[in-house]
């Protein structure tokens, strides 16, 4: 006789089901093949946001009596706002299981994390970091997913557009370097030049300081 499907299980196949026909905006997400009690997400910084062009993975731990009890909600990418590995106290999370609501679902917990992440009310798990400092994180992101086994096996086309991304950064940066400049000088040129023009200013300064003591010199003996 074959074991008895959980109650969880079959919800989370729905949900999931549900999450793939009517995609949330700005995040994926994939339960982990052997368990499909704990899923990972990946959150795309909207463009408007200090989180633009950055990815951020998470993870989903869901009890075994979902949807009657809400999930625990971990961020792992480094990004500004959430502590990394550590359970964030939200009203979809297991922080607050007096305000879950059964009916909602994992497409449900996805949109509520991202307008948590978008705002800075301050909660348990929360951080406070500048504008300037996530967009850095945010850059970052990138390579930081890389190497992580679970972004890469559960999101292989997030993983070459983050690949892509990369390429592109660097050619870019290799232009700028190898780039001549506009007036057709290296660096080394404009701090000879530079040198040189200082030089023949301190010696013409130095000319007309003698010019007018010679010539104070010779109204004197005069």
């Amino acid at each position: 006789m074959a074991p008895k499907t959980s109650s969880a299980t079959l919800r989370l196949k729905q949900d999931y089901v549900r999450l793939k026909n009517d995609p949330v905006p700005y995040v994926v997400a994939e339960p982990v093949p052997s368990n499909i009690l704990e899923w990972y997400y990946v959150v795309s910084g909207p463009d408007d946001s200090p989180y633009a062009g950055g990815y951020y993975l998470g993870r989903l731990v869901f009890p075994r009596d979902f949807p009657f009890k809400p999930p625990s909600i971990y961020m792992i990418t480094p990004n500004g706002r959430f502590k990394t590995n550590t359970r964030l106290c939200l009203s979809i999370s297991d922080y607050h299981p007096d305000t879950w609501n059964p009916a909602w679902s994992v497409s449900t917990i996805l949109t509520g994390l991202l307008s948590f992440m978008l705002e800075n009310s301050p909660t348990m798990g929360s951080i406070e970091m500048t504008e300037y400092e996530r967009r850095q994180l945010a850059a970052q992101s990138l390579e930081t997913n890389l190497n992580d086994e679970n972004f890469c096996e559960l999101f292989p086309d997030l993983t070459t557009t983050i690949r892509n991304e990369i390429e592109k950064r660097n050619s870019a940066r290799a232009n700028v370097v190898n780039s001549p400049n506009p007036d057709n000088t290296t660096p080394d040129n404009n701090i000879f030049q530079s040198v040189v023009y200082n030089s023949v200013v301190m010696i013409g300064f130095a000319l007309f300081i003698y010019l007018v003591r010679y010539v104070l010199y010779n109204m004197n003996t005069e």
